[in-house]
């Protein structure tokens, strides 16, 4: 099959991620697979390399107006994309988001997560992509149940797959692997890690909070705050705001590294004496599963869905008190990583990329052959 996969960043985002894993698994299968996306801040290529057998549609993306709002970005980024992206003789087109999913018509659309806006263009965006693709995909029957309750359509689960052996090499004991670590916590000492940015649905203002709480408890006084991120398409400069001004008043030390190299993240990530992964919406929690295949500690916020994906594995907290005692749990008494390792290893995107083949030639099936998306005909008005 001809396969379009269509995402919105050419940054580490965890969408991106997983399209790009996707992407390569079914390269891998034998399908001719196409990876469109919007090349922001000059990028022609993404965060990392990718399958030379995955073909590239990265078109690009302007800069704005200075004064160009939220709203109007996302009006701006579908449009380019629709008229950049060319989607003729594609057999299926798969959107990963909202702004793919709005520059296609009648495509597949995976449903990571159902958000909350509060931009009048972004609230039309998010509900037209879910109410209008020709098939949707979740990759956990959490997040596929509240799509049923809320849209009223039934959507595929087919759970995320991980590189699970990367990130358990990095935490091996290969004089390669133990160098790469050791250059962490030279840097670093011993830390807490959270990747994401700084933004809500991240929670990362609570865990600012819990660690505050942590950093004055008796033997975690020397552990590390540290923030990996990437980009955003969204405005949190009050949230952030927020967050400075508590690092300030309170003086907390945080170190934010930003977004970085993807050949590091594996050992940034083993090298941890914890891994935070508190955001208040979740779709699978890919990054959460990676820590876990490096034998990392991970406390997770109570959430049905990372109950579904993680089962008895993970520290589970439900506000900043339980945060605190999840982190001094996991930093001072960790437990055994054998089975978040076991967990971890289940996911994998060969059977991810198998699952959703299997869904495409239905899907062709049921059209009678026809193709399965194209390039949205006519300008979408918010």
């Amino acid at each position: 099959m001809r396969i379009a996969l269509l995402t919105y960043s050419t940054k580490p985002r965890g969408g991106v991620v997983h399209t790009l894993a996707l992407a390569e698994a079914l390269a891998t299968m034998g399908h001719d697979v196409t990876v469109g996306t919007l090349g922001r801040s000059g990028d022609r290529v993404f965060f990392r390399d990718v399958d030379p057998r995955v073909r590239l549609q990265v078109v690009p993306f302007p800069a704005g107006p200075d004064e160009e709002t939220v709203g109007e970005r996302i009006v701006r980024s579908i449009a380019v994309l629709r008229d950049g992206l060319d989607l003729d003789g594609f057999d299926i087109v798969h959107a990963q988001d909202c702004i793919s999913s709005n520059a296609c018509e009648g495509a597949v659309r995976t449903v990571h997560h159902l958000d909350t806006f509060t931009t009048e263009q972004l609230i039309a965006c998010h509900d037209r992509a879910v109410r209008e693709p020709a098939a949707l995909v979740c990759v956990s029957k959490s997040v596929a149940a509240e799509v049923a309750r809320e849209y009223g359509r039934v959507a595929t689960v087919i759970p995320n797959g991980v590189d699970a052996a990367r990130f358990a090499r990095a935490a091996g004991e290969t004089e390669d692997a133990m160098a790469a670590r050791a250059r962490w916590t030279d840097r670093l000492g011993r830390y807490v890690l959270a990747v994401g940015g700084i933004e809500p649905r991240k929670g990362t203002i609570d865990l600012l909070a819990a660690y505050d709480r942590l950093r004055s408890a008796p033997g975690t006084e020397n552990v590390r705050l540290v923030l990996a991120g990437g980009e955003t398409l969204f405005d949190y400069r009050p949230y952030r705001a927020a967050f400075d001004a508590m690092v300030a008043e309170r003086a907390i030390p945080v170190t934010e590294l930003g977004v970085v190299p993807d050949p590091d993240l594996p050992s940034l990530m083993a090298a941890a004496a914890a891994f935070s992964f508190v955001s208040t919406k979740e779709g699978f929690g890919l990054a959460a599963t990676e820590a876990l295949a490096a034998g990392v500690p991970v406390v997770a916020r109570d959430l049905p869905v990372l109950r579904e994906v993680f089962g008895p594995t993970v520290r589970y907290a439900a506000d900043v008190d339980d945060i605190a005692r999840g982190l001094r749990s996991a930093v001072g008494d960790p437990v055994d990583p054998a089975a978040g390792r076991a967990l971890a290893a289940r996911y994998s995107w060969p059977a991810a990329a198998a699952a959703h083949v299997a869904l495409y030639e239905r899907l062709r099936e049921n059209a009678g052959g026809s193709p399965v998306g194209r390039t949205r005909r006519t300008s979408l008005h918010v």
